[in-house]
């Protein structure tokens, strides 16, 4: 993974990449907004943009909006010691995709960067797994030829346990991966979700097994 870092502050911003790079990432670093701007009209710059608000000369606000501006969808960290809601609330609709006040701690700052890149990244047109499969761009189910009738939070928590397959997923994450589409969504929800999903897939040739004490995973039926 390829970070682009810009912080202006040297022993921080040398402190960071190191951080990163200890997490196998590469990582680029300049000291200022126009330094940045002018990287990032390259093709390709980075996977991650990470950027400090405070830059001198043209601020990390600036520097975002003109990347939106362009038609970028590269996902931006804002890293700033402003913590007033207003300044995060202005970051955001800015186009920046997280946010994240200074002092922080750095393992925060290494699961935010992966998370960011995760979420950019590449996804599969379809997901199987035993006989069951979700088309992705048709927003269409399936088990084996026939179709899978799903409301619109049980085909996101399904989306989400196949893109996690063999893998335990806490509710936390859960509700986290299913709220974009409104609403509350308590850990009681999820249980009736995923209870429902069971019943549906029941003859789909997976299981989701529920880990006590830690959440869920979804995985074949003879596993």
């Amino acid at each position: 993974m390829h970070v682009l870092l810009v912080e202006d502050d040297a022993i921080l911003a040398d402190g960071l990449a190191r951080v990163l790079a200890g997490h196998g990432m590469s990582v680029d670093t300049l000291g200022s907004g126009s330094e940045a701007d002018a990287a990032l009209q390259r093709s390709q710059p980075a996977d991650v943009l990470v950027l400090d608000v405070g830059l001198p000369g043209m601020d990390g606000f600036e520097v975002v909006r003109r990347l939106r501006g362009r038609g970028s969808s590269l996902p931006v960290l804002l890293l700033t010691a402003r913590d007033a809601v207003e300044d995060r609330v202005r970051g955001l609709e800015t186009g920046a995709d997280d946010y994240l006040v200074k002092p922080f701690a750095t393992p925060e700052l290494v699961a935010r960067v992966r998370a960011l890149a995760r979420r950019n990244a590449p996804q599969p047109a379809v997901l199987a797994l035993g006989m069951l499969a979700l088309d992705l761009d048709a927003k269409r189910a399936r088990i084996g030829e026939r179709p899978l009738d799903l409301s619109v939070r049980e085909w996101a928590l399904l989306e989400y346990l196949l893109q996690h397959q063999a893998r335990v997923v806490s509710k936390q994450q859960i509700i986290d991966a299913i709220l974009p589409w409104g609403g509350d969504v308590t850990p009681n929800a999820v249980e009736v979700y995923v209870s429902r999903l069971r019943q549906k897939t029941a003859d789909a040739g997976i299981q989701i097994r529920t880990i006590r004490g830690f959440g869920y995973m979804l995985e074949a039926a003879d596993a």
